[in-house]
This record gives structure tokens, sequence and C-alpha cells, in this order.
């Protein structure tokens, strides 16, 4: 498959998507979330790739935001179906995924880019990383899920102030308010998120992808959290990975995951 604004690479099980529009700081426009969205769907049922990193070209920017010249012109409606179609299309897409995907934010990741940041299951920021929603200061909030997600990780009072100031803070800030799970240097940053790939691939993708759902379940309204995660537990039980990983460890050896 060929895109115009992605690079897709997969190696050693893992699929690296890289957002490739360099000139424009990697900005989400129309054509690109619609790219990454079927570069991830053709992954998701590829057994050859079993975690995912999205990270950005270059040394600038992860995602500077959204390609606002796109939308600048646009009514109530149109203005609400960018943002119904755009969390659809892509970021509940990327947070509901069946395989872990890490954000290696490797620069700016602004409005868009920081919601594309968050829909990933976690994120893993280069040192000169700088974060925010600065939608308000353009006459609007975020809208693909930056609202709802920021605060969830950060809680609502730092939420608040990021969104109401609309202004950036650094990778160790970012660290210290639980939005990032590690600060790299640049040349670390995806060799890092690779070491972290390898430690999941150890483990059972089945029980894995059970774990993401039970997760998320926690945080989406009228879902009962601790319900879903006694479903999925239940439903390991009657997989071969978890006869699998029963048997090695009762006969001490490594387990060997079928994926099943």
């Amino acid at each position: 498959m060929t895109f115009k604004n992605i690079l897709v690479n997969t190696n050693n099980s893992i699929a690296t998507i890289t957002i490739n529009r360099p000139s424009k700081l990697n900005a989400l426009n129309r054509v690109t979330i619609n790219e990454l969205h079927e570069a991830l769907k053709s992954i998701k049922d590829d057994p050859k790739s079993k975690v995912i990193i999205i990270t950005g070209s270059g040394e600038k920017a992860f995602v500077a935001g959204a390609d606002i010249s796109e939308f600048a012109d646009y009514s109530v409606e149109e203005g609400s179906n960018l943002a119904a179609q755009g969390q659809k299309q892509l970021f509940d897409f990327i947070e509901n995924f069946n395989k872990p995907i890490i954000a290696a934010v490797n620069g700016f990741a602004l409005g868009g880019g920081l919601e594309l940041a968050m829909a990933c299951h976690f994120r893993v920021a280069s040192t000169n990383a700088k974060m925010g929603l600065p939608e308000v200061s353009l006459g609007v909030i975020p809208g693909y899920g930056g609202t709802q997600r920021l605060p969830q990780l950060v809680g609502k009072g730092r939420a608040m102030e990021m969104i109401m100031t609309a202004g950036m803070i650094d990778s160790n800030q970012a660290l210290s308010y639980g939005l990032v799970n590690h600060v790299k240097t640049q040349d670390e940053l995806l060799s890092f998120c690779e070491s972290l790939t390898s430690k999941i691939m150890r483990n059972s993708s089945v029980a894995i992808s059970a774990g993401i759902k039970a997760i998320n379940a926690g945080f989406t309204d009228g879902i009962d959290g601790y319900q879903a995660e006694i479903d999925e537990f239940g439903k390991c039980f009657g997989t071969e990975d978890f006869k699998e990983g029963t048997t090695a460890f009762l006969e001490k050896r490594k387990a060997d995951f079928p994926g099943k």
C-alpha cells in the first residue's frame, strides 16, 4: 500500500508509522487521518505486526497540530461532522486498537498532535518535545477527544489550566504530570520504544488485547469496568495462550504463545 503523507515500516514484528509532512511540521489533514486509518486497519489483522509505534518525521515535530487551512471557513454543522468523523475514524480507533500502540513524541505535539498521542496506549517523549492544546487561542476547543483524554491522564485541574491557557509544557513537566511515561534523548527515543516493544511481545498478545478492552471500559460512560474485567478474564481461560502460559509456568520454561 502506497501513502502520500505517512511511511510504514515493519521489522521484527514492530510496525513503525511515521507521519511524513515535514514542510507542514507533520500537521494532520484529512488525507493524513485517512492514511493513518488505512495503515492501522491493514496492520490490525496482520500476524506479522504485534506492536505499533507512531512517530513524526524529522526532529522538530511529532504532529504540530491540525491543518487549520482545511476548516477555517467551516459551518457549525461541518465543524461537528469534522470532530465526529475524525474521532471515529482515527482517535477512538487507535484507543480501542487490538494491539499496543506507542506514541514516540519526537518534538512538538500540539492540538490534534497531542490528541493523537493521547489516543495511543502510552507515550514516550524526546527531551525536546513540547506539548499543548492551543485551540482556545483560535476560538475553538479540542475536537478530537482532547477535553476527555487529557483530564484522564493529568487530572481535571491541570487539564483545565492547559486548555484555558493554550500554553505548552515541556517533556519533563509532561513526565511529572503523567502525560508521558518516559523521556529520552532524540537519539534514544525510537530504540527505547523498540526495547519496550520487546518486553511487550514476550507476553500473550491475546491477553494484552483483553487488557486494553478492560482498561478502556473503566473510562467509558455506561460501562462497568469491573464487570468488563471479569468478562475478559473469563474469556482468557478459553484461549490457547492461557493453556501455554500456565503449562510453561508449571514446567518452569519460557512460554511460546501462539497468539490464539
